[in-house]
């Protein structure tokens, strides 16, 4: 489609420069892989004419799998497979989320000296299961929603994705920095949350004060807050009943009694590589979490 004449004018004075400013200026298409991005990331270097592009795949698959490209893209997308590649969508539930698989000739031919390894990936079929969890939209574009591992089961047998659930909260409610659904073989769903704050530059540790994006947030509550402790402390009604607002929007939302997050904790402490909450590319890591927070799970 044609550009604006206001378009051309902010590429000329002002995106061009941002991408000098950034060392960006000689780039002509920016890829991101390895690890999921937020849709805040993707926004902020969209609002800058810079589309990040998602490419998904794994070593086995010679790299990548899907990609986008830049005149056809979805925000948190995958995108599409590429020339050469099928994608497989395996056992979908009623939301069309199933296991990812892959087949093509860029798929390995096993692991070496490692047979019952290699018969664990690769099916009779030739399909290359991921251990990912995803679903197609109706222009077959590639969403990643979890990982099979991740799946919390219930008491009554239901498998439930928690990064859908999870990101839902972060984004439904803005003072929280990290969420993780708990419910394993339970009868409810709970959640683990914690509130943005100011980190060490140093050493990555979260600290006590609330970050400058969280302090406007109560302040907008009608909070005097200025420390994560002090709206534990008192059970800020503001704030609690803020987050239970947002909890209950993400609810309505959910396709089943047993996705609704029934019961929240708020933590004295963000998660963080410091504190090994977070991996290195910044998963968060559920069974570090659980043993670290049994008490109040």
């Amino acid at each position: 489609s044609e550009e604006s004449v206001n378009f051309r004018l902010a590429k000329h004075l002002v995106y061009r420069k941002v991408r000098k400013a950034l060392g960006l200026d000689r780039c002509s298409k920016c890829y991101t892989g390895a690890a999921p991005i937020s849709r805040e990331t993707l926004e902020f270097f969209l609002s800058l004419n810079i589309p990040v592009l998602e490419l998904y795949g794994m070593s086995e698959s010679s790299g990548p799998h899907t990609g986008s490209v830049p005149h056809s893209f979805k925000l948190t997308s995958c995108g599409k497979a590429l020339t050469g590649c099928r994608t497989l969508i395996h056992q979908p539930d009623q939301d069309g989320i199933g296991e990812v698989c892959f087949s093509g000739r860029h798929i390995f031919m096993g692991y070496l000296n490692m047979e019952e390894k290699t018969r664990e990936a690769i099916d009779e079929e030739g399909w290359l299961h991921s251990g990912d969890l995803g679903k197609h939209d109706k222009d077959g574009f590639l969403y990643i929603t979890g990982r099979i591992k991740e799946l919390i089961i219930t008491a009554g047998g239901e498998n439930i994705p928690p990064v859908p659930i999870e990101d839902a909260v972060k984004n439904t409610i803005p003072i929280i920095s990290n969420a993780m659904l708990v419910g394993d073989r339970a009868k409810f769903l709970a959640m683990l949350l914690t509130l943005k704050c100011k980190v060490d530059a140093e050493t990555g540790e979260p600290g006590d004060e609330l970050s400058p994006e969280a302090l406007e947030y109560c302040q907008k509550l009608g909070s005097k807050a200025t420390k994560v402790s002090e709206i534990i402390s008192s059970k800020d009604k503001a704030i609690y009943a803020a987050i239970q607002k947002g909890i209950t929007a993400v609810n309505e939302g959910a396709t089943s009694n047993a996705q609704k997050v029934q019961k929240w904790v708020l933590l004295e402490k963000d998660f963080s590589v410091f504190g090994g909450e977070l991996g290195p590319t910044m998963k968060l890591k559920r069974p570090v979490v659980a043993q670290k927070y049994k008490a109040q799970i």
